[in-house]
């Protein structure tokens, strides 16, 4: 019987003669793409970083570096841990760096000295996603998703708490004192005074180390307190002064936080938030706005926010919309939470069209039939948006926001895997949420095929 013969297999196999690293990787693979979007961008801010002539040790190259975290967050790497094992360990990680090595603390401080730079690529990268005609701008769609910020909700304290434990600690810590005065006179007496007696035990420093915690902690929060009641006096002044009031003063603001009010210990900028789609719980994060265009689902717009509440939001996204497009878009969709008459007016003077229910509009429910006619000029803000919305044309309008944007949160947090900040801090957070949208929206201009025609017309 013929023996079955099989292809070599020899593991120790040497090669004659140096492999091309391009080919270990199929044609048109995202890894060549991100390559090939990094070489176009404008990278100046980090070049410049650097400063001139070369000292110490040198750096690896900051293009390199750039493109190995764009295509990390493309694919869902996000931590620099796991980004330096993929460097040893996956084909295409080792083709962008060119088989180099950069280590998890390199890539991390990399990343941490580079966020508003690295957020500042969205502007370019969203001009390619214009050229390559992906951004029509006659439906955009913004809405606020909350993401989990790197600290738990249980390390959190309210302010009622943390006076009674500034209390207790600081009445724990006197008594440990004392105990120790108490030892240190007994042990002087015994074996003399040569002994340096100031150690801390490690149950005194862990206490110590908390009470400053709390101390700071309830600082931040009656500045806070002290800054709203403040412009609230202010907001009432105003009124006051508009309307002429004579009668008795009402009653000023109170400065001191309201007992519930809580501050994290881990991350203090974070806040205790609803979470989004998980009616009745709630997580220690940040409220993540984007700005959606309907052709594509390219993200036009993108911030970061610490209030819980998205009414705030609508109008200076919209200003970013305008400023990042170059033009104003038609129509503006935005869900309940967004709705007040002075954000109506405020997106109207900037050109659109407004599709904003005033109440949260119940899925699959059909509208009231819309009212013929002119509308009456007496009717409130509240109103004519109703009216608007039951028109056969607002409704349909209205019914495109859900497509636009909440599959974008889907894609960015269920099929990329991003739930939660590796970083700390308002300002190094709205970088890392930056640098998803960027890759967001690479990822689109792959799918599209539209890039290299972009290129050679550019």
């Amino acid at each position: 019987m013929t023996e079955r013969t099989f292809r070599p297999y020899d593991r120790d196999q040497m090669f004659l003669l140096p492999p091309s690293l391009k080919e270990w990787l199929p044609e048109g693979h995202l890894s060549g793409f991100v390559a090939d979007v990094i070489d176009t961008l404008d990278l100046r801010d980090i070049w410049s970083y650097y400063g001139g002539a070369a000292r110490g040790t040198v750096p690896f190259n900051p293009r390199m570096l750039v493109t190995i975290l764009v295509y990390s967050y493309c694919v869902g790497v996000f931590s620099s841990r796991k980004i330096a094992k993929k460097l040893e360990e996956d084909v295409a990680f080792r083709v962008l760096a060119a088989n180099q090595h950069p280590n998890f603390r390199t890539i991390s401080d990399f990343r941490k000295a580079h966020l508003k730079a690295l957020g500042g690529l969205f502007k370019q990268v969203f001009k390619l996603c214009q050229k390559a005609k992906l951004v029509k701008l006659g439906n955009v769609a913004l809405d606020g998703t909350k993401i989990q910020a790197n600290a738990s909700k249980h390390k959190a304290m309210s302010y009622d708490r943390m006076e009674k434990e500034e209390e207790r600690l600081t009445a724990e810590i006197e008594e440990m004192f004392r105990q120790a005065q108490t030892i240190d006179e007994q042990e002087d007496e015994k074996y003399g005074s040569d002994r340096r007696g100031d150690e801390l035990p490690a149950e005194l420093a862990f206490r110590k180390s908390r009470l400053k915690k709390i101390q700071e902690a309830k600082v931040e929060l009656e500045r806070e307190a002290k800054e709203k009641a403040d412009a609230k006096k202010l907001e009432q002044e105003a009124r006051d002064e508009e309307a002429d009031k004579k009668g008795p003063k009402k009653k000023e603001p109170n400065a001191k936080p309201e007992g519930k009010a809580q501050k994290n210990f881990t991350d203090p900028e974070s806040r205790i938030m609803p979470a989004s789609g998980s009616k009745g719980s709630f997580v220690q994060g940040y409220n993540c706005q984007a700005a959606v265009d309907s052709k594509a689902q390219i993200i036009v717009a993108a911030d970061v926010t610490q209030e819980t509440n998205d009414k705030k939001q609508a109008e200076p996204m919209m200003e970013q919309v305008i400023e990042n497009a170059g033009e104003t878009p038609k129509n503006v969709l935005m869900d309940a939470g967004y709705f007040s008459k002075e954000n109506v007016e405020k997106i109207e003077r900037l050109k659109m069209k407004a599709y904003i229910p005033p109440n949260r509009m119940e899925h699959g429910k059909n509208m009231p039939a819309a009212q013929r006619g002119r509308a009456p000029k007496t009717l409130s803000a509240d109103e004519k948006m109703r009216r608007k919305l039951r028109t056969k044309r607002g409704h349909a309008i209205y019914a495109m926001r859900k497509g636009i944007v909440e599959p974008v949160f889907g894609q960015i947090k269920h099929g990329r895997g991003f739930r939660q900040f590796l970083l700390r801090g308002a300002e190094k957070v709205k970088g890392e949420w930056s640098l998803i949208c960027i890759t967001h929206n690479i990822l689109k201009l792959w799918k599209s095929g539209q890039f290299k025609a972009v290129c050679e017309g550019g």
